[in-house]
């Protein structure tokens, strides 16, 4: 029970911000996000899966940059398992907001479970943009239960209208998608490190995409973070020796 009494904790001394305040900020993110299920549904269904499967992909993996790259992976000609592959890696980094968000919410555990399916960058950004712990929960509800509602509802009306708007790939919807998710991304990379770590997994994607099957380069650009922690340890290492030598 100590979960439900903590405290909400006001972090670097900012004031509290009124509830409607964090629902309109909220609302905001989860209408404008949510709408560009229609791009997925749209090209989903125009590069072949069914109805029936576009929809089952909104509604259970609900995070749209690993829809995005499974069905683009699938649609260029890559192996399911490599295009699963790409799409689950994409994934994963849902697993590291979590790790974040279980302090900042300390939801109760019985509702972790239903709690976790909305742990994408959308509500991680607004909870962590939230001053205390009750307007962060406030935050994440609003977002999580707008985004799913508008994403599968706009999803399903993509998926229908993709034969009345023909060729998808001529719109260039299937680029909506990771444009959201970098435009999300961009003011998080704050530090050199975060620059270059995306700087080089864009590089390597890119480069390796005339020459890797579809779903492989998404899966070398993870290169980019260890090659960047690699290098620092390389920098620090001589500056550490030579402290430890005065």
């Amino acid at each position: 029970m100590a979960e439900q009494t903590a405290p909400p904790v006001i972090r670097d001394g900012a004031p509290a911000k009124p509830d409607a305040a964090v629902v309109r900020d909220a609302l905001g993110v989860g209408v404008a996000v949510g709408l560009s299920g229609f791009a997925f549904g749209v090209t989903s269904a125009g590069f072949g899966l069914s109805v029936l499967q576009t929809c089952v992909l909104s509604l259970l993996v609900f995070t749209g940059a690993s829809q995005f790259a499974l069905v683009g992976a699938l649609t260029a000609g890559g192996n399911p398992f490599t295009a699963a592959a790409g799409a689950f890696f994409l994934g994963t980094r849902n697993a590291f907001y979590g790790l974040r968000l279980s302090q900042l919410l300390a939801v109760p555990k019985a509702v972790r479970p239903f709690a976790a399916h909305w742990v994408i960058d959308e509500t991680t950004a607004v909870s962590l943009a939230q001053p205390t712990r009750r307007a962060a929960r406030i935050g994440f509800t609003v977002t999580g239960l707008t985004l799913y509602v508008l994403w599968n509802a706009t999803t399903l009306l993509g998926a229908l209208g993709a034969e009345a708007i023909g060729d998808t790939a001529a719109w260039g919807l299937d680029a909506a998608g990771p444009a959201v998710f970098l435009a999300l991304l961009a003011p998080m990379l704050k530090s050199a490190t975060e620059r270059a770590t995306a700087a080089i997994a864009v590089l390597l994607g890119l480069g390796l995409l005339p020459v890797l099957p579809a779903g492989v380069p998404v899966l070398a650009a993870a290169l980019a973070a260890p090659l960047v922690l690699w290098f620092q340890g390389r920098r620090t290492a001589p500056a550490g020796r030579e402290k430890d030598s005065r």
